[in-house]
């Protein structure tokens, strides 16, 4: 074989590996060295073929955790070995503007990796801003992106989702953008994140297969978030299929208004946690938690710790725990494939630059992590 065709031969046995179910969705590929002594190639040869791959948004490549597969029912047709690949025009605008809600250790921080590192593998510059909450900012940001000339924007919408109309705007004229965490409804915008929905699903099941049947849903974010909507809607179609009736009274969604009421974060936490008492004092029979997020999840079992009920009764949310809580219990949680969020929606928005046709909904792989 052609020295200069091994790479060829590497990416078509991950081809197949992948397709065949040896490397399934969200499974690890073997490294550059793996690659490197199985098939006695270079580094350059083994290194070009996971790029490959990479570029058909057929795996994530996260520097120093490894390759993992996105999606193994989307690896279609072979591209074509005959000609280079192709290298970005040095006189193109080189500028991706990326707007998120907020980001934080727990959640954002290694989807901001994800984006910067896709970015620089493209020979982007990023350009990120924080809206913190505020639909009004989201406008400025999207404005401020726009009029510095990007070629494309990353969005993470304020909770909530009250549609801006510069987003509406952008959508109309066809302006390149893709969502993270959130979709907006109604809107032709490629959507790239969790599916919160099925997620959700599997955290009910563990709950009533541990024998829980009264469990409230917590979350200070509007009901209207799609995010929180779509954990709400597997929240409440798993209990149907376990025949468990579930109702307002189960439901601890209004905490929102008390942050929207004070600009200090503490008292907010303060009197939100005297919520959250309140509800579990009146609800002696509620024996497990779901919590929309890590943030909600750490407070409700700070209460229930303070209550000491916090070996008798159940916490499970999304994503871990911040360190600012002094506390690392066990939890049963979600965890989100944040970095390739960020990697799969730079892929995804350079392909949108380009012309090509994208998947409207990309979910990535998520875990499970079982209390132990």
């Amino acid at each position: 074989m052609e020295r200069e065709l091994l790479y060829k031969k590497i990416y078509d046995d991950l081809i197949d590996g992948i397709l065949n179910g040896t490397y399934p969705s969200g499974s690890k590929l073997p490294s550059e060295k793996e690659l490197m002594d199985q098939y006695s190639v270079s580094r350059i040869t083994s290194k070009k073929a996971l790029e490959m791959l990479a570029d058909r948004n057929v795996i994530v490549r996260m520097p120093g955790k490894g390759s993992f597969v996105l999606d193994s029912s989307k690896v279609g047709e072979e591209p074509s070995f005959t000609q280079p690949l192709p290298i970005e025009s040095e006189k193109s605008k080189k500028m991706i503007g990326v707007v998120l809600d907020s980001f934080g250790t727990v959640f954002g921080c290694d989807i901001v990796a994800g984006i910067e590192h896709e970015c620089w593998s493209k020979n982007y510059n990023m350009v990120l801003k924080c809206t913190y909450g505020s639909v009004d900012d989201e406008a400025k940001a999207i404005d401020e992106l726009v009029n510095l000339g990007v070629d494309g924007i990353i969005l993470m919408c304020a909770q909530g989702e009250a549609y801006n109309a510069n987003v509406m705007k952008l959508s109309i004229e066809k302006f390149p953008m893709v969502l993270i965490d959130r979709e907006l409804k109604g809107l032709p915008i490629p959507f790239v994140g969790t599916d919160n929905y099925a997620a959700a699903r599997e955290l009910v099941d563990i709950l009533v297969d541990e024998g829980h049947t009264d469990i409230c849903f917590v979350s200070r974010a509007p009901l209207q978030t799609s995010s929180v909507a779509n954990r709400f809607s597997g929240y409440r179609d798993a209990l149907m299929d376990h025949n468990i009736l579930t109702n307002e009274d189960m439901w601890l969604t209004d905490l929102n208004e008390i942050f929207d009421s004070t600009d200090d974060l503490t008292d907010a936490e303060d009197l939100a946690m005297k919520e959250i008492e309140q509800y579990v004092e009146k609800h002696p029979q509620v024996s497990a938690y779901f919590a929309v997020d890590e943030s909600m999840g750490a407070m409700t079992y700070k209460v229930l710790q303070q209550m000491g009920l916090g070996n008798k009764k159940e916490v499970v949310f999304f994503d871990g725990i911040e360190e600012r809580f002094n506390f690392h219990p066990n939890f049963t949680h979600v965890m989100q494939g944040q970095y390739m969020i960020g990697a799969v929606s730079v892929k995804t928005l350079c392909r949108i630059i380009k012309g090509k046709e994208v998947e409207s909904q990309n979910y990535i792989p998520y875990t499970i992590v079982r209390k132990k």
